[in-house]
Order: C-alpha cells, then sequence, then structure tokens
C-alpha cells in the first residue's frame, strides 16, 4: 500500500511536468517562427530575408496594437508570405520562455539594440564559412503603424533604398 500511494504521488506530481516539458514553444502568431536557426534555414531557402517582431506579447499595449491592426489581417499576411520569413522575438511577462529561447532573443535585442516595443527589423543573415562568424544586415526598421499598407508600404520603401545601398557598396568580385 505504501508503494502505491508513493508511485500515485510520483505520477500526481512528476509526469505533469515531464508532460509540460515537452510541449513544443511556438509564437503567438500562426506562421511566425520563435528560433532563429529555424528562420536562418528557411531564408536561405527561399531567399527571403526575415522580419523579426520584438515584443511584449502579453504586456505591451502597443504591440498589441501592432498585432491587431497589421500581423493578422490578410494583406501583411499575403504580403509576408512571399516577401519575407517571419520571426517573433518576445519578451513576455506572464510566461516564462525556454533557455534557449530566452538566451536567443536577449543576444537579439543586443545585436539590434533594441530599446523599446515594438520594434519591427527586416534583416538578412550571412555565416561566414572560414570563420563562422555571422553578419546581421538590417535591410529595414519600423515600430507601430496604424494599418497593414502604412506597415508595408514603410517596408518596402526603406527596403529597396537599403538594398540599392548594399549593392553600391558591395565590392566587385
Amino acid at each position: 500500500m505504501k508503494h502505491f500511494i508513493i508511485s500515485t504521488l510520483f505520477c500526481l506530481l512528476i509526469i505533469p511536468s515531464l508532460l509540460s516539458q515537452e510541449k513544443e514553444y511556438k509564437a503567438t502568431m500562426q506562421g511566425w517562427e520563435v528560433d532563429l536557426n529555424v528562420a536562418y534555414k528557411l531564408s536561405k531557402e527561399k531567399k527571403l530575408p526575415i522580419l523579426a517582431n520584438f515584443t511584449g506579447s502579453d504586456w505591451c499595449g502597443w504591440c498589441i496594437r501592432l498585432k491587431n491592426s497589421v500581423f493578422i489581417t490578410e494583406e501583411f499576411k499575403k504580403w509576408a508570405a512571399k516577401n519575407v520569413i517571419l520571426l517573433e522575438v518576445d519578451f513576455p511577462r506572464r510566461s516564462k520562455l525556454p533557455d534557449n529561447i530566452a538566451q536567443q532573443n536577449n543576444g537579439l535585442k543586443q545585436a539590434f539594440q533594441i530599446a523599446g516595443y515594438p520594434t519591427v527589423w527586416v534583416f538578412d543573415i550571412d555565416l561566414d564559412k572560414k570563420t563562422g562568424k555571422t553578419n546581421l544586415m538590417g535591410l529595414a526598421k519600423t515600430g507601430y503603424m496604424p494599418s497593414a499598407t502604412d506597415f508595408i508600404k514603410a517596408l518596402e520603401t526603406t527596403m529597396a533604398a537599403n538594398r540599392k545601398k548594399l549593392k553600391q557598396n558591395k565590392p566587385a568580385e
């Protein structure tokens, strides 16, 4: 009987925590990646830049407004599917991120010098195979916009200008 009680307590206390660890961490919006390595792989396969949304998904009012006015609209979803790989870089307060994602997000926050939310960066990544160093090339940066149309127009204008500058500054091969 004593073993039955201990086994039952073990099952009641340990198994739920094991099951909760098995749940895969996902973005708050469908179609968004949370792992930079996955986004990088997709970016190289599809030859598209990464759009990173630095957000406080569960506490930042402007982030929630941006999600509702831009990211969940059909206009944005159609544009994004053709033009970018979506990456959510979240800093929630009410839930804990997996350690690897928290570390990744803090590294990206530092690399892009994020000072407030929401901040959205569109960037390309180059991996130097000789040195193993990663080079992030920012193509566009924005924050809150009231509509998908305004958001897309601002990104496309900035991305086009920055791509032109990058081509002009690229050394001849």
